[in-house]
């Protein structure tokens, strides 16, 4: 049985009943609702919506954020003895 627990403005469905609505529970959470399902009457988990993900990094992303110095691939004076 869905209840509303209207102190915390919270949605409680146990097991059973989540199997059977899921889809109306999760619609409802991503309204903005709190829905927490629960076990003989004890909260277990909350449904919350995944927050958008940014965009993976980028081939350049950091471009002009650091210089690599001309100097860079030059072979170090400690090991040219092992060149």
């Amino acid at each position: 049985m869905v209840r509303f627990d209207r102190l915390d403005q919270v949605k409680q469905a146990n097991i059973y009943e989540a199997k059977t609505h899921l889809s109306l529970l999760v619609a409802e959470a991503l309204r903005g609702e709190e829905v927490v399902l629960a076990r003989k009457g004890k909260p277990l988990v909350r449904l919350v919506p995944v927050e958008a993900q940014k965009p993976s990094d980028a081939f350049g992303m950091d471009r002009g954020r650091f210089t690599i110095p001309p100097d860079f691939d030059d072979s170090l004076e400690d090991f040219e003895e092992y060149m």
